[in-house]
């Protein structure tokens, strides 16, 4: 996809401007024209070539970077100078020389959301049309506060939701550990030594000697095989979730897990209420707010849901309406956006409601979290357990044979 910078005039002769992302300039044309725009001009927005633009930027040194250019463009400061500055203060040699090239951008003509636009994987959409919208406004020292406090929020959101994955996988990781070193080391000291006894062996401890001996037996060949498999399982997934239907049908499994499914849904209410109330609040239009918020809602099922929203919208319909329609919201956030749009202050009740989801992700992140102590524990003592019980039942026969001969 090819992303274009436009201006426009709307019906009633309003000037308006925007970025938009698409295979080409008729897409983008018509697309301009179906919401009623007319002469239109269009610019495509060429990506920086410079490999090192490629890599990534921490989101921690874009809010820095948004908070300083903020204030020194309340302060007056005129933007070349400004990301001359920021540029040479800038540790991080990546985000140096984008700066830089940002600056040349400006330099030679262009606005700053196009030359932000140049660094797509540094500055995403909602990033370039939040600093186009503020350009317009002149009111871009507001924006670049707002956008910094949003990234900061996001950010929170992100590490909530990583952080309650990380208990159960270090947990997992380190019973798989466990069970490896037991299977490839312990077992088959055992083994050898209930060969000597020469004696029937109980089912479970067959099972796990002939495990062990799979998995260690041809010099590490059967344990290639396993990790083959796993990894083929792991590439038909990534293949399936890769296309539109298996995204739909995985992300659509995702939503219907006990615990898991609700904790995603609070997050995309969180995430799609913050984005949209913090595009309406400075100034870029509902349609292009929806359009955004539909492509980072990180799940194809509410992804679906948000484009049918705007398609309603467009239709002439109240955004309250098809939200509730399409069932992916709860309903007092479809209402509590109905009373928005009714007080006029829709962009007000959307901060709400993110604040307010926030809190409920951080309840949920902590229920799941004790919910899966007590799983996590009968897992290990399954599993572990379950091994060590195996090796000594020979033992324990063993024990009561010499016991009734003495």
């Amino acid at each position: 996809m090819k992303r274009f910078s436009w201006e426009a005039k709307t019906r009633t002769g309003a000037a308006q401007k925007g970025i938009m992302e698409a295979p080409n300039e008729k897409v983008v044309e018509n697309q301009l024209r179906k919401f009623g725009f007319t002469g239109i001009v269009i610019k495509e927005i060429k990506a920086a070539r410079n490999p090192l633009f490629g890599k990534k930027v921490k989101q921690k040194d874009i809010v820095v970077f948004t908070r300083q250019l903020s204030t020194m463009i309340d302060a007056g400061m005129p933007l070349i100078q400004c990301f001359d500055i920021l540029a040479n203060q800038q540790e991080k040699k990546t985000f140096k020389e984008i700066l830089t090239d940002v600056k040349g951008s400006i330099e030679g003509g262009s606005t700053i959301s196009e030359g932000l636009a140049r660094h797509p994987k540094v500055f995403d959409e909602l990033y370039v049309n939040l600093v186009n919208a503020g350009e317009a406004g002149g009111i871009l020292d507001t924006i670049m506060g707002r956008l910094a406090a949003y990234i900061e929020k996001a950010q929170k959101l992100k590490k909530r939701v990583k952080g309650a994955m990380t208990y159960p996988a270090t947990v997992m990781g380190i019973a798989f550990i466990v069970v490896a070193v037991i299977l490839i080391f312990v077992i088959p000291v055992f083994a050898k030594m209930f060969k000597d006894f020469g004696a029937a062996l109980p089912a479970p401890t067959q099972f796990v000697i002939n495990l062990s001996n799979f998995i260690v037996g041809h010099h590490g060949l059967n344990l290639a095989i396993i990790g083959a498999v796993l990894f083929g399982i792991y590439f038909v997934l990534k293949k399936y979730y890769a296309t539109a239907g298996g995204r739909r049908a995985i992300d659509a499994l995702f939503l219907k897990i006990p615990v898991v499914g609700p904790l995603i849904r609070k997050v995309a209410v969180a995430k799609f209420t913050r984005t949209l109330g913090t595009m309406m609040s400075s100034g870029v239009s509902i349609m292009d707010g929806m359009e955004i918020v539909a492509k980072t809602a990180g799940n194809k099922v509410i992804e679906e849901a948000i484009y049918k929203v705007r398609q309603a919208i467009s239709e002439g319909q109240t955004v309250a309406k098809p939200l509730e329609e399409s069932k992916v919201f709860p309903p007092m956030v479809v209402q509590m956006i109905a009373v928005g749009e009714a007080s006029g202050a829709m962009d007000v009740m959307l901060n709400k409601i993110a604040d307010f989801y926030d809190d409920e992700v951080d309840d949920a992140v902590n229920n799941m979290t004790a919910l899966m102590e007590p799983f996590l524990i009968l897992f290990l003592g399954v599993v572990v357990g379950g091994l060590v019980i195996a090796m000594y039942l020979p033992i324990f026969k063993i024990a009561g044979v010499v016991s009734g001969q003495g």
